[in-house]
């Protein structure tokens, strides 16, 4: 592959889905600001795929990201959007988490803030911080999630059994289940069966903060 190829196939996993296509409570970059996730990212999809008997062109064909995209990432050559890493977690019937975990455990882990592991938006507007260990896969998340004044986050329906809990800690929010719309004020809570597309929406005039839960079905690793 040339690097004009390469720059391509990064530039179409990059671009903005549409609304059926949407993914997760997470922007469509990943970016951490302690550690390097690729490596870690690129060893876990080998190891899935290869776990599951998976060639790269069936794996491109079941999660529509291409062969050679799925080639670079285990490689450790690319980082790969939210959008991709939804993909290729539904594909292999995984939660998000175990894509981004190194495979160890501890009993007892302290999340340093300085030290958290961001997911956010490419203009900024979203950030996602994760607030549980990542020294092994889990089938429950807990993030901190804020959302700026005006600014919305569409999700992509998650797989069968997934459960969303949030609760909002400063300022607003609407979020669209289906086609409910549901207002949250500070101190609100929601919980929701998430395998339908969702919308959170900020329309208050500051940043809103929320708390959220992730539950999946039990997921093999």
């Amino acid at each position: 592959m040339t690097p004009k190829e390469a720059a391509q196939c990064l530039a179409d996993s990059e671009r903005p889905p549409p609304a059926a296509e949407s993914n997760g409570p997470f922007a469509p970059e990943l970016k951490s600001e302690t550690l390097d996730l690729t490596p870690i990212v690129g060893a876990n999809l080998r190891r899935l795929r290869v776990k599951r008997g998976l060639s790269l062109e069936r794996l491109a064909k079941a999660s529509g990201v291409s062969r050679a995209m799925l080639g670079q990432i285990e490689l450790g050559q690319s980082t790969p959007t939210i959008n991709v890493l939804w993909k290729i977690a539904r594909a292999l019937d995984v939660s998000f988490s175990t894509l981004i975990s190194e495979r160890s455990a501890s009993k007892t882990a302290v999340i340093l803030r300085d030290r958290a592991k961001l997911l956010t938006s490419q203009d900024r507007t979203f950030t996602s911080r994760a607030l549980f260990p990542f020294g092994e896969p889990r089938n429950v998340e807990f993030y901190e999630l804020q959302l700026m004044a005006g600014a919305s986050e569409e999700a992509h329906p998650h797989p069968p059994g997934t459960t969303e809990n949030l609760v909002v800690t400063s300022g607003t929010l609407e979020i669209d289940v289906g086609h409910a719309r549901h207002q949250l004020a500070t101190g609100d809570a929601i919980y929701f069966e998430a395998d339908v597309g969702h919308v959170y929406r900020n329309p208050g005039t500051t940043t809103a903060t929320m708390y959220l839960v992730m539950t999946y079905a039990n997921k093999g690793t």
